[in-house]
């Protein structure tokens, strides 16, 4: 996996009906875009580092089903 700071990594659900978590890739330490990552995750209010596993993927735009749950 690659990416870029201003990306999105989409993390899917592993339980039905658990809904996707979005974060917008804010620090990409490494040169070569592997992980971690530093994520801003919508609706919270922190960043925290990432290792994306398997059920995870990075996406160039924000989602357009990603909104501030409440």
């Amino acid at each position: 996996m690659q990416a870029r700071t201003g990306e999105w990594l989409v993390v899917h659900g592993r339980v039905t009906d658990q809904p996707e978590r979005v974060g917008e890739i804010v620090e990409v330490p490494h040169g070569d875009g592997s992980p971690p990552y530093v994520v801003r995750w919508v609706g919270e209010d922190h960043t925290c580092v990432v290792f994306p596993g398997p059920d995870a993927g990075v996406v160039a735009q924000r989602p357009p089903g990603a909104h501030v749950p409440g």
